[in-house]
């Protein structure tokens, strides 16, 4: 499995770097969605997409919106 960075600015503004393990590159929704379970567990167990099927990309749109953390950039780790 190939490992990815995920780049984002979190809830304070700041930049951060999380890794992932995949086989292929996330998507942007992917990468919401493995972000939201790391940093966010009890939400992202919740079902509480109302988006689902509505809008493209729910995850990245609630993260956005709710949380104010936007995924930047999706690259392989060194």
């Amino acid at each position: 499995m190939q490992k990815w960075e995920v780049t984002f600015v979190d809830d304070h503004g700041v930049q951060a770097v999380e890794h992932f393990d995949c086989e292929q590159k996330p998507s942007m929704e992917q990468a919401a969605q493995m972000i939201r379970a790391k940093l966010l567990p009890v939400p992202a167990e919740l079902d509480l997409n109302d988006l689902e099927g509505r809008t493209d990309d729910p995850t990245v749109k609630i993260l956005k919106d709710q949380c104010s953390i936007q995924i930047l950039g999706i690259t392989p780790a060194p």
